[in-house]
């Protein structure tokens, strides 16, 4: 009777064991993208060997991407192409034809490859063509030193399938390698194992041995050179930047010793930076290895510094454990404000800490107000079916998934929630995670272990900002609150009381203005601490938002404003000022502007600001 009971427990067993095998692998990988018109359950790519020229006179890059793929019995495999002259496919070696689909205007055009169940590799022949968006090409006037061109590439959301021919999704994560030919008297750099001084000929072989998401493959191409700040870390910039952009990035070391105390090992070997020229749109761009940089964070006081703590921290949430899709993208931003904000309080203290994440408490309310008739977008988890991605790219993403972790942390306690941020981190490394896992995640290794209930799907779910959320405060907040009042109600200010503030107090002084506030007080302000000649971009962009709102043009401020917004492309800046325009009804004196700098804007800000501005009704209409 035993012997018999075993038997048919051992049948059992092992067809459980098979069953459980059939579901595995009829279970779907990868989830629906609507951002993307690959079929990686079919057929996906696993590794590229990308070869490619660089042309500075024809502003085209030309070469081949050779894949090596994963095929499920699929008889095509489809890529994301946009704007990209597609000469020819091999697969195996062996011309085929393709075929592009219809062109959608946020997607671009499917490219679909013949294959069969046994082919290994496919090779597209291409050429970037004018329209490329991901491109920037700078003549020598848009540079730092003036002297040759610069390239530089930016990927995120989907722009990566503007230069490269690829699965542009998240969740597909490829390692590759590059051989790049540039000419001769520039220097190439990408998201890779680099170069530290320029090549006789040329020509640059690039490795990424870690898989990445493809948004993350970059590329730029100027005359800079590198500097070490540690073993492990350095900066890349032109000349006239890099003995500067060195001594602002020095605590670069320190920033990674401070993370890997947090969340565990740096998994990348290689921390850098590259200064780029100003017209690069973001503050920061987080490319695994090497992290691009405006040199408007380049204060010469190390006070913007936090934004080379927030690409750092993507080297784990971002980077390490990544959005699955667009509509999950507060796991990677949200998660990175958090841990930006845990790195400069290991540094620098809580006050900083709490200051930098009042700030963008200020954005985050701010943001609120403006989808006030769009509320499904104050929402975490989104649905950004055919909208461009870049539209939950704002503060709802990092500021409302920052609170929401912070309120988490209060919950639970700080020891407690760090163990589950390390584990997140290791257990998730080098994949993909939607935000249903981690909601799933949450609830089994922190929450429910811990008896703890917190309105999880209230806060991801639902739009605006749960009352149970985390109050930050900041002492020296309130002392620059009420410098402001001492100076409404004397119309005098005690300089000393300011000579040792931060960025982030000069920033939430200047926010505060009333809007009873007088030119004359303006003007006041303005002698004092000659806001409009402002070196710090930061303090410079809000005192000229104010000077618009309040309608001041003292001090040759007018003309300030129009070379900043000339000069300065970072997307957040621009964005900032134009839409103080329009809120001024001034949208007349923000498009004679914007005629100007528009030349000088990567494609992501353009967009932005057509929108914004009705640029094509203007163009339209003819300038008069």
């Amino acid at each position: 009777m035993k012997k018999h009971t075993f038997l048919y427990l051992l049948v059992i067993l092992i067809f459980n064991c098979e069953s459980e095998k059939k579901n595995m692998s009829t279970t779907p990988k990868y989830v629906e993208e609507t951002h993307s018109f690959a079929k990686p359950n079919n057929s996906v790519i696993t590794h590229l060997d990308l070869d490619i020229v660089v042309d500075f006179e024809q502003e085209i890059i030309e070469g081949t991407a050779t894949y090596q793929i994963s095929n499920n019995n699929a008889s095509e495999i489809v890529l994301d192409t946009k704007f990209l002259d597609i000469i020819s496919t091999k697969a195996d070696g062996k011309n085929v034809d393709f075929k592009l689909d219809a062109f959608d205007e946020q997607l671009g055009e499917a490219l679909r490859i013949p294959i069969s169940e046994d082919t290994k590799t496919i090779t597209i022949a291409y050429k970037t063509t004018h329209k490329t968006e991901a491109l920037q090409w700078l003549n020598p006037q848009q540079t730092a030193d003036k002297t040759n061109p610069f390239l530089f590439t930016q990927g995120q959301a989907i722009l990566t399938r503007t230069w490269i021919p690829i699965q542009d999704s998240p969740q597909i994560r490829i390692t590759y390698t590059a051989k790049v030919k540039v000419p001769q008297q520039l220097m190439a750099v990408m998201s890779a194992e680099n170069p530290k001084q320029k090549s006789s000929d040329g020509i640059y072989n690039f490795k990424m041995q870690q898989p990445i998401s493809p948004y993350l493959i970059a590329l730029a191409v100027g005359d800079f050179e590198y500097k070490a700040v540690s073993n492990r870390t350095g900066v890349y910039a032109e000349k006239s930047m890099i003995d500067k952009a060195q001594t602002e990035f020095s605590d670069m070391e320190k920033m990674v010793a401070a993370a890997e105390n947090l969340y565990g090992d740096y998994d990348w070997d290689q921390f850098d930076v590259i200064v780029l020229p100003p017209s690069f749109p973001f503050g920061g761009m987080e490319n695994p290895r090497l992290t691009f940089a405006t040199p408007t964070v380049i204060a010469g006081d190390k006070s913007l510094t936090s934004l080379i703590a927030h690409e750092l921290a993507h080297s784990w949430s971002g980077n390490l454990v990544t959005n699955a899709t667009w509509n999950d993208f507060w796991l990677n931003e949200g998660f990175t404000v958090y841990f930006e904000i845990r790195i400069m309080e290991a540094l620098y203290g809580k006050d900083r800490a709490n200051m930098i994440a009042l700030i963008g408490r200020q954005d985050l309310e701010e943001e609120v107000e403006g989808f006030k008739d769009e509320p499904d977008m104050t929402k975490l988890k989104l649905d950004l079916d055919g909208k461009n991605p870049d539209d939950g790219m704002n503060s709802i993403a990092y500021d409302k998934g920052y609170l929401f972790l912070r309120t988490l942390e209060e919950k639970v306690g700080r020891e407690k929630f760090d163990a589950f941020l390390k584990k997140y981190f290791k257990t998730n490394a080098f994949s993909t995670v939607t935000t249903e896992e981690f909601v799933d995640y949450l609830n089994t290794n922190l929450l429910e272990p811990n008896n703890i209930d917190f309105k999880v799907k209230e806060w991801v779910y639902e739009p605006g900002i749960p009352s149970n959320q985390a109050i930050i405060v900041s002492n020296k907040f309130e002392n620059a609150e009420q410098t402001l009042k001492e100076f409404l109600d004397t119309k005098s200010i005690d300089i000393s009381k300011t000579k040792d503030w931060t960025t982030q107090e000069w920033v939430h002084f200047i926010r505060n203005f009333p809007e009873t506030i007088t030119t004359d007080d303006l003007a006041r302000l303005d002698e004092a601490f000659n806001f409009t000649n402002s070196t710090n971009s930061h303090i410079a962009m809000v005192w000229y938002e104010q000077a618009i709102n309040h309608d001041y043009h003292g001090n040759n401020v007018d003309q300030k404003i129009e070379d900043f917004l000339i000069h300065v492309g970072r997307r957040w800046y621009v964005s900032t000022l134009f839409k103080a325009f329009k809120r001024a009804d001034k949208v007349d004196e923000a498009l004679a502007i914007y005629k100007k700098s528009r030349p000088n804007y990567h494609s992501v800000t353009v967009n932005t600001i057509d929108d914004m501005l009705g640029y094509e009704d203007f163009e339209s209409g003819g300038m008069q």
